[in-house]
C-alpha cells in the first residue's frame, strides 16, 4: 500500500512521517513515533483510552482518526502534558484522590478532562460527567475520577490558568 508524507506536530514537536491511507493516529503516535502513553484498547471508539487533543484542545478519539486527515495540523497527548518534571494539576489531582488504579485508562482520563477544562475552566457535575462519559475505567468507576477532575479545576482556577494548559 502506498504510503503520503505528512507532518503532523505532537507535543509542540514536528514529525514527518510516510503513513498508509488507513493508517490512524493512535498507530502513527504509537507505532511510528514511539509514544506509547496514548492506549490501544478497543479500536472502535467506545473505550476512550486512545484520546488525545486537538489542535483546539478537543477531545479526539485516535484510534478513529486517519492520520493523513491530520497533515499539517497538531495534537497533544499524554506526554505533552506534563511541564518539565512538574505535573500538570489534572495529573497531580488523579495520583492525589486516587483516580489512577491500574493506570491504563488513565491518559484518555487525563486527555478527556483536560479536554473539559481547557473548554471550561468552572465545569459544573453534568459537564463532567458528560465528558468523562466516553472513557471506560473499570477498575474506579468515576466517583474518583470526578473528584479529581473537580479539584484540578478548583486550582487552575485558584493559579488563574484558564483554559487549563
Amino acid at each position: 500500500m502506498s504510503r503520503k508524507l505528512i507532518t503532523l506536530t505532537i507535543n509542540g514537536d514536528p514529525y514527518e512521517l510516510a503513513v498508509r491511507p488507513n493508517q490512524t493516529l493512535l498507530e502513527v503516535i504509537r507505532d511510528e513515533v514511539g509514544m506509547t502513553g496514548t492506549k490501544r484498547g478497543c479500536t472502535a471508539g467506545s473505550c476512550g483510552v486512545c484520546t488525545i487533543n486537538g489542535e483546539k484542545g478537543e477531545a479526539v478519539l485516535s484510534c478513529l482518526a486517519l492520520a493523513v486527515e491530520w497533515d499539517g495540523r497538531s495534537v497533544t497527548t499524554i506526554e505533552g502534558v506534563q511541564t518539565g518534571s512538574e505535573l500538570h494539576p489534572l495529573q497531580q489531582a488523579f495520583l492525589d484522590f486516587g483516580a489512577v488504579q491500574c493506570g491504563f485508562c488513565t491518559p484518555g482520563l487525563i486527555m478527556s478532562a483536560k479536554a473539559l477544562l481547557d473548554a471550561n475552566p468552572d465545569p459544573g457535575e453534568a459537564e463532567i460527567s458528560e465528558a468523562m462519559a466516553g472513557a471506560i475505567c473499570r477498575c474506579t468507576g468515576h466517583i474518583k475520577v470526578k473528584i479529581a477532575v473537580r479539584k484540578a479545576a478548583e486550582i487552575l482556577r485558584e493559579e488563574g490558568v484558564a483554559d487549563g494548559a
